[in-house]
């Protein structure tokens, strides 16, 4: 195993803290540049280099040859994680095994479902430029239908991890998205199982540690005040919408 040489680019969203939640797990050194999004810093020419997507997260390191690996996709660099500074299994299982097929089973199931149409469901619920009642109710009803799948799943989990008898990348690319299932207007307290794992996870010094980069995981609390989470997505409008505008001329 190679002495790690990370700097993470990322910023403070559910993929974002995936992987400073993994980092922290393995223990690993690793440098943060927070990228602001806001200001589209994302779609500068140093970051594409690293990015050629402009989006977070993103990770370098000093690769077996010497040379800088630039890796990007949170699934991609979960796997990375794993494969290169895991000899111990913290959060992986050995390949070639039963679990380490079903981990993949579900971080898969995570980037192409969860991730995807929970994101499409806070656009339309918070982020649009107007409220379309079919883009909110195709994505929010999409989400909750995953949610549905997961709570089935951890039902007949005997640790209360997805997979095996211990923590996984598919829990860390699932937590942060259902830790901020309100955000998509989605009720937790509709799949208990899913929320006793989200609380479970929760608990995790890594987690806890890890949430907070590059800024505090308050998602939570944003929630539960309305007038502050109706400001928070009105400036997240204008810099998403603003973001689409500049992509249209790509």
């Amino acid at each position: 195993m190679s002495q790690p040489n990370i700097t993470l680019y990322t910023a403070q969203t559910p993929n974002g803290i995936k992987i400073s939640i993994a980092l922290e797990e393995l223990s690993l050194p690793y440098n943060v540049e927070k990228i602001d999004m806001t200001k589209s810093v994302q779609k500068e020419e140093w970051f594409l280099k690293i990015n050629p997507n402009g989006r977070i997260p993103a990770l370098t390191d000093t690769f077996s040859d010497g040379q800088q690996i630039n890796l990007f996709e949170s699934g991609s660099i979960l796997q990375y994680l794993a494969d290169q500074y895991d000899p111990d299994h913290k959060i992986s299982f050995p390949k070639g095994s039963r679990e380490y097929y079903e981990v993949n089973n579900w971080l898969f199931f995570q980037n192409a479902g969860v991730g995807p149409m929970q994101g499409q469901a806070n656009h339309f619920s918070r982020y649009a430029p107007e409220r379309i009642e079919y883009g909110v109710n195709r994505y929010v009803n999409e989400t909750r239908r995953l949610y549905g799948v997961l709570d089935k799943h951890l039902a007949q989990s005997k640790s209360g991890y997805l997979v095996g008898d211990h923590i996984s990348i598919a829990d860390i690319s699932h937590w942060g998205w259902v830790a901020s299932a309100g955000w998509a207007g989605i009720d937790i307290d509709e799949f208990p199982n899913l929320k006793a794992w989200e609380e479970l996870l929760a608990q995790r010094p890594g987690i806890k540690k890890g949430r907070d980069v590059p800024s505090p995981h308050n998602v939570k609390e944003l929630i539960k005040d309305k007038d502050t989470a109706k400001k928070f997505a009105a400036e997240g409008q204008k810099w998403v919408q603003a973001g689409m505008k500049e992509d249209s001329k790509n």
